[in-house]
């Protein structure tokens, strides 16, 4: 196989009470990416369609994640990399991780699969560094694997895949603005109070168990962010009255989708969730802000080949 054709899917990272450790994968909203072999050494981005991003390579996060994974071969060919966006840069639904996530796969997978999925989430995590400044894999673990991803650590690198519970859907409001991550951790207080830890360290807990039991009661009770949603929020137009009129309507919980500015729901059932996105839309059509919002069940599956 000399060519490939992959879907690389959005993101949703932090999930209120696990900051840079837990993140889930969308299936409704994703990128796509032409990777072909080459006889020239090294990486090429050919072409990149939907956004204006950086096209040399070592400037580019698919690139130096592609780079990241081949340093560790002896090739003696190279790659070039076709980049279609579909989701916005700086929209906090994980941009950067499908460019990086989407890189490494499909290099893997021409190369016959030298690498575990896992094992990829190392490489992908350098492209990261480009986009927000730091090595971070709550994006592009579970854009790899799907479902939902624990970072249990970062050294060394320890992932849980957690497989969603059947009936839970999530929604994303993405208002067209840019947050960049940089800016976004910028306002993140580096200490945190000792009951604030406690009552975020409770809450991840009940997270991951409502997950593990499909206890939606549990989830709902346990999205509650203390420490980073009340220094962001600020940089979201009208948040709180989105995610009140999400929870007024039956979600489970919302959030700050990662860095922002998107706004996340997760909701029990399609017609539930329909109803939590069209709350959160007359909510947010007061800002005259352009907007997009998407329904999604979880993806289970992460990044994949659309085409050989």
């Amino acid at each position: 196989m000399n060519e490939i054709k992959i879907f690389c899917p959005a993101t949703i990272a932090n999930l209120n009470c696990g900051f840079d450790i837990l993140g889930l994968c969308l299936d409704v909203i994703g990128d796509e990416m032409i990777i072909r072999k080459s006889s020239n050494k090294g990486i090429k981005i050919t072409k990149i369609e939907g956004a204006n991003l950086p096209i040399e390579t070592k400037k580019n996060v698919a690139g130096v994640a592609g780079l990241a994974l081949i340093e560790n071969l002896d090739l003696d060919f190279g790659f070039e990399i076709e980049i279609y966006k579909n989701i916005k840069a700086g929209s906090g639904i994980g941009s950067s991780s499908a460019s990086a996530a989407g890189a490494v796969y499909g290099i893997n997978e021409l190369l016959d699969r030298p690498f575990t999925k896992i094992e990829l989430v190392y490489f992908a995590m350098k492209g990261e560094v480009i986009a927000s400044g730091s090595e971070h894999a709550d994006n592009v673990a579970p854009c790899l694997l799907g479902g939902f991803t624990l970072i249990r650590g970062y050294n060394p690198l320890d992932i849980v895949e957690i497989k969603s519970p059947n009936s839970l859907y999530a929604i994303v409001l993405h208002p067209h603005i840019e947050i960049k991550t940089a800016d976004a951790r910028a306002v993140i207080q580096p200490m945190i109070p000792l009951q604030s830890a406690i009552t975020q360290t409770g809450n991840l807990g009940g997270l991951i168990a409502g997950l593990y039991t499909n206890d939606y009661d549990l989830i709902g009770r346990s999205l509650t962010d203390v420490i980073v949603e009340p220094f962001r929020k600020h940089l979201i137009p009208h948040f709180d009255d989105v995610k009140n009129s999400a929870l007024q309507n039956g979600a489970l919980g919302s959030g700050i989708s990662g860095a922002g500015p998107s706004i996340f729901a997760l909701c029990k059932g399609k017609e539930k969730a329909k109803k939590v996105a069209n709350a959160m839309k007359k909510s947010f059509l007061s800002t005259n802000i352009k907007f997009d919002i998407h329904v999604s069940q979880i993806n289970s599956e992460g990044t994949k080949t659309i085409m050989n």
